[in-house]
């Protein structure tokens, strides 16, 4: 008989070889898969993320350099801190009472842990000062810019009701902050819906505020959490807060020296910051069932109007765990 190939036994060999190796692999792989979920669901692997916005109090926090060790990320308005809470890249976010109803709409994953005094004076309606307008009224025809989905976009809503008006009276403008101001400048819009800082840059001569918040929404912060972090980060998440409240109460007590400090983080003069944080700036506090009520009322009138779909429980999303630290 011929004798085999002396090849075979090699093939062979290394055939098992392979297998093996592939095996352990996988065998590592999965192991590697489960330490890196155990080490993120510790609580305590990575910084906690920030998502925050100008001037608002977390800016303060920044500037203070009072939460080291945290990852920050700034955004321009509530809407895309609600898509950074969406992607997965925040686990807290400080927003206006307005994109928590719409990100709760669009099925994005948050807890509602905190919130603030109401704030009705830190957003408003702004005019040319030589222009014919002398109520909210008189804008019914008129093209009015706002960013979809921020507080501004509820207290439009609110100065509708309020003068017996409605969307389809005025022509909306959905326009972000740096593109509503040179809107506003040039002409291209007859009036601008907007808030603090933003409102406070625009307050220059030529320019009149038609209108505010006052008697008519709140305007409330919200501090907004991913679930997970939520679940898993406790503890973390409670000692940011207490930071949090802490440098808030002190700004609020040292005014002058908050402006110092804050308006080199906004980059915007220290006169135009001291007037914002006089009228915008105020004392957190906890969300209770009284703040899931507001909240599903305005939510129920943005669905209402068919602005987001409904039905939305945003009451569900209130979670008071953290409440004592804001008292």
């Amino acid at each position: 008989m011929p004798t085999p190939p002396k090849t075979r036994p090699a093939r062979r060999g290394r055939l098992v070889t392979a297998v093996l190796t592939a095996v352990a692999l996988v065998a590592v792989t999965g192991l590697t898969a489960c330490a890196d979920e155990s080490a993120a669901g510790d609580g305590g692997k990575g910084p906690l993320r920030i998502g925050y916005q100008r001037f608002g109090g977390l800016s303060l926090v920044k500037a203070r350099g009072a939460a080291p060790g945290v990852e920050w990320s700034l955004f321009e308005s509530g809407p895309a801190l609600t898509e950074a809470l969406k992607a997965g890249s925040i686990d807290i976010g400080q927003v206006g009472e307005a994109p928590p109803v719409f990100a709760a709409a669009a099925k994005i994953p948050f807890s509602i842990i905190g919130t603030s005094v109401p704030i009705p004076q830190g957003e408003a309606v702004l005019v040319k000062a030589d222009s014919p307008y002398r109520s909210f009224a008189d804008l019914k025809g008129r093209t009015i810019a706002l960013n979809k989905g921020s507080n501004v976009h509820w207290l439009l809503v609110r100065l509708l009701e309020a003068n017996e008006l409605t969307l389809k009276d005025v022509n909306v403008k959905y326009l972000k902050p740096a593109e509503g101001r040179p809107a506003f400048d040039n002409g291209q819009v007859d009036a601008w819906v907007i808030w603090d800082p933003y409102f406070a840059l625009a307050e220059q001569p030529g320019v009149r505020v038609l209108a505010d918040a006052t008697g008519l929404a709140s305007n409330r912060e919200y501090v907004l959490a991913a679930p997970g972090a939520v679940k898993n980060r406790t503890d973390d998440i409670r000692a940011f807060l207490q930071q949090y409240r802490t440098v808030t109460d002190w700004g609020i007590a040292n005014p002058e020296e908050r402006a110092s400090t804050l308006a080199p983080e906004l980059k915007i003069p220290e006169d135009v910051t001291s007037r914002a944080l006089a009228r915008s700036a105020k004392p957190l506090a906890p969300v209770t069932p009284a703040i899931g009520d507001e909240l599903q009322a305005i939510t129920d009138s943005f669905v209402t109007l068919e602005l987001i779909p409904g039905p939305v429980d945003i009451r569900s999303r209130i979670d008071d765990r953290f409440s004592a630290v804001l008292q």
